[in-house]
Order: structure tokens, then sequence, then C-alpha cells
């Protein structure tokens, strides 16, 4: 953040300063974390789920803010320079917005129902090779992480790329109202977070609010080989350009090679090798170099660019462990991000004593089609000839009926009730150069099977400290 007063903090908000003795007082960041607050932030008190940062405002005092910002209802109990606002989090996003209007910089709007970290690290990466930019950390996409990218802005910066989840309609459009994005980009739809949105007409719909927000003078990149999206693209009251590898796109990759840690591809005339796993990546890949030849930058240096790229731990990311080529696919998972990583199990080459195992945990927040989600998973992968499936969870069983009732043998799946189980089956089913796909959603801790692998490379006896794994 450039440097600001304490009195344009209170203008832009509408607060009210208590205890200050000088309005004018600089200072250079915001913290909403009273363990990382340093001499001169100020401290934002956030109410979330499980702590309230209004119990924290003496911890940021002793560690030297400069003033903690407080809702008008525990201000009373607080002590100390404040900033009284009506409500925090609202006043976090009206002092965003203001800052971000100051700032003359190219702001780039990533959402969809997968790929949404993976195209904001390869816009990055692709930018970041001409331009000085920042992106969005972690998993910060809501009504609090944006704000706080926003902030972290300075005059220098030539861009920003911000991701953007919802779980709602309505959710992209008030992040876009306090982004005021330039460029949107819409990396896929499919059935997630149904237990909110209820339907998957109310995520095309609210998907959609980003390219609806965009200038006329922007432009939206959107992957051209899937039809949802192509419809998406008449609510863009601007140019919109398709990626992809279909004739019909501007920006098309031909050549395509994939393998564990490497995509390979020709697009406008320059060869591109990038870190990272699975052909579904290619339209995000593509969604950056779309971006960057908008901008002027040439392809030579976007691929160099795009070369340095880092798969972000959890997504997909191709690692080594012992005798094993394992797909770290833990973070999350819906049915389009599990279908895409069948596929990619399918595609990776496995030499001839090597199988390819697909280890899964429950797809959640499916609402009423669960059921029939998990099932069409299993039959995928029976399509797809994939040699073993281990799968745990309430919905194991759904799984395997779609994989049975699409041909898969008996003696090649396995439902786990617990860890422990899943441990031991994998214990017995492993052999040397076996490529495996580990995939769930968050709450099923499917990391836990990494863990695993990691310990059960290094052990002489087979199995020998699973049981730490389980609790």
């Amino acid at each position: 953040m450039d440097r600001l007063r304490l009195r344009e903090l209170m203008l832009a908000t509408g607060g009210r300063l208590r205890d200050v003795d000088a309005v004018d007082a600089p200072f250079e960041r915001v913290c909403i974390d009273s363990r990382e607050v340093r001499q001169g932030d100020v401290f934002w008190a956030i109410e979330g789920e499980r702590h309230n940062g209004h119990d924290f405002t003496v911890q940021a005092i002793e560690r030297n803010a400069v003033l903690n910002v407080v809702s008008a209802k525990r201000a009373p109990e607080i002590a100390g320079p404040c900033l009284i606002v009506d409500e925090t989090r609202t006043a976090l996003g009206r002092f965003a917005q203001w800052y971000r209007n100051q700032i003359d910089t190219l702001v780039i709007g990533v959402t969809g129902s997968v790929g949404k970290t993976t195209t904001r690290e390869l816009i990055y990466s692709a930018l970041s090779s001409q331009f000085q930019g920042v992106r969005s950390q972690s998993n910060f996409n809501n009504e609090i992480g944006l704000p706080l990218t926003l902030l972290n802005l300075e005059s220098h910066h030539e861009f920003a790329v911000l991701e953007m989840g919802a779980s709602a309609v309505g959710d992209i459009e008030l992040l876009c109202q306090l982004a005021v994005p330039e460029v949107g980009v819409v990396t896929a739809i499919g059935p997630a977070h149904l237990r909110t949105f209820g339907s998957l007409a109310a995520i095309v719909q609210t998907k959609g609010e980003l390219l609806e927000q965009l200038p006329t003078t922007g432009f939206a990149v959107l992957p051209g080989d899937d039809a949802i999206l192509r419809q998406l693209a008449d609510r863009a009251p601007c140019p919109v350009i398709f990626v992809g590898q279909g004739d019909d796109n501007q920006i098309r990759a031909t050549k395509v090679e994939v393998q564990a840690g490497s995509l390979r591809f020709r697009c406008e005339g320059d060869e591109f090798d990038i870190p990272v796993t699975g052909r579904h990546v290619l339209s995000n890949a593509l969604c950056a170099i779309a971006i960057g030849l908008e901008i002027g930058i040439a392809p030579r240096v976007l691929a160099a660019g795009l070369s340095t790229f880092v798969a972000v731990p959890g997504r997909c990311h191709a690692i080594q462990v012992g005798p094993w080529t394992v797909i770290d696919d833990t973070y999350n998972a819906s049915p389009l991000s599990v279908s895409a990583g069948c596929r990619l199990l399918h595609e990776l080459s496995v030499s001839k004593l090597g199988q390819r195992l697909l280890v899964l945990g429950d797809m959640r927040e499916l609402a009423d089609t669960a059921c029939i989600e998990h099932e069409r998973i299993g039959s995928l992968v029976a399509e797809l000839q994939i040699d073993r499936l281990l799968v745990c969870g309430e919905h194991a069983n759904d799984v395997v009926r779609g994989a049975k009732q699409n041909g898969m043998k008996s003696y090649q799946i396995a439902a786990a009730s617990d860890a422990e189980t899943l441990f031991t089956v994998l214990d017995c089913w492993l052999e040397p150069n076996d490529v495996l796909l580990v995939k769930g959603s968050r709450v099923t801790r499917m990391e836990r099977v990494i863990e695993w692998l990691k310990e059960r490379a290094t052990q002489d006896n087979h199995g020998q400290n699973w049981q730490r794994y389980c609790a």
C-alpha cells in the first residue's frame, strides 16, 4: 500500500476517530491478524466464524498498531486509539474500493467453478515477464480477501490478478464493484457449491456477473471450446477473446503434449513448455497468453514467463514420491475437476510394470445431486480403463456402483470406511512405477494420503508407520 494518512482512512470509510492524537499520522499497511501486526499498522477487527478480531485489539496496540478499526457496537468496550465504523467488513470493502480508485493499475478478475487459482498464477507468471504486479494470495477471493489484495497495490504496480469466488448470486457483482476489473476471465462452469447456489443456472448467472461488470473499453477471455462459456459471452459489453484448440478460437493451441509435470504446445508461432500437469490446464494457460498478447507482450516473452510457473501444492501438482509418480490434487474436488483428473490419469504414460490408481474422497456441497454425480465419476473411471479405484467417504459406494455398472471388475475397486482401511488397501496395491491421482474435497483431508505415501517411501518395512495418519 502507498503511504496514507489516518484522515484519509476516516474520510474513505465514513468512520469516526477516537483517542487519536495526530489525524495526519501515516500508515502503509492494514492487518486483520493481531499476531502479524507490525509497528505503524492499522489493525482491522473482523468478526469471523471462529474468532472475533475485536477480542484482540489490546494485542494489536501492544504490537504498536497505530489504531484499531472497530464496529460501533463493540467500540465502548475497546480502549485506545480507534476508528469507529458501522460494521468492519463493509468498511473494509469501502476503503479498498476508495483506494483502488486512487491507483491506475490494470485489474484482471478471474472466476469460475474450477481452475481459478491455477489460472491466476498462470496469468501472473505470464505478465510478470514484462510488468510488475500483484495477485491474490492463498484463497483470498471473497469480500475480505479481495479488499486485502487491493490494499497490497502500490503506485508502481502495473497489473493485479484477482481471484473472485462466490457462493450465491450477486457475490461476483459485489466483488467487481470493489475491484473495478477491466479484464475478465471465466475458467469453467459446473456443479459446485450447490448447497448454497441451489442450481447450475444460478452458478451460470453468478459467474457471468464478472463479464457484465466489465467496461466497454475492457475485454474478456473465455475458453471457446466450452459451449456454456460461448453463450456467456453475450453478457459482456466489451470484446471477447476465445481460446482453445478449435478453429473458431482467436488464440489456438496445436501439437499438445501432456506429461507428468509438463504441458507442451504451439501457440502464435512459438513453443510453450509449462511445468504443470494436465491437458485441462491448457485453456487456463491460453487465457494467460491471450491477456499477455492483448497488452503487448511478445509470444516468446510469454513463453519464458510461463516456463517459470510453479504449481500450487494440492492443485494438480505432480511430484515424485519414491518409485511412484503422484498427482497431488487434494485441495478440493467437484465433478468438473474430478472428471478432468480422471482424463489426466488416463492420458499419462506408465511403464509396463506400472498401473494407474485413483484415490478419491467425497465431492462435497453437491446437495441432491451428490449420489448421481459420484456415480458418474465411477462410470467415467471404468470408461477410461483406470487400473485401480480406491474410494472413501459417505459416497464411496455410489462411485463403486457407477464403476461396476460400466464394467470395472471388483478386484480393481475398493471402498474404505476410514483412513486406516484406505492405507491398508493402498499398501497392498502399490507397485513400483505406479501413477496415482489423489483427490477429494477439502474436508476429506486427502492430503493425508500424500503424507502417508512419503512416509511409506522411506520405510524398509511396508506400512510401518501408517497408523499415525489415521487420527
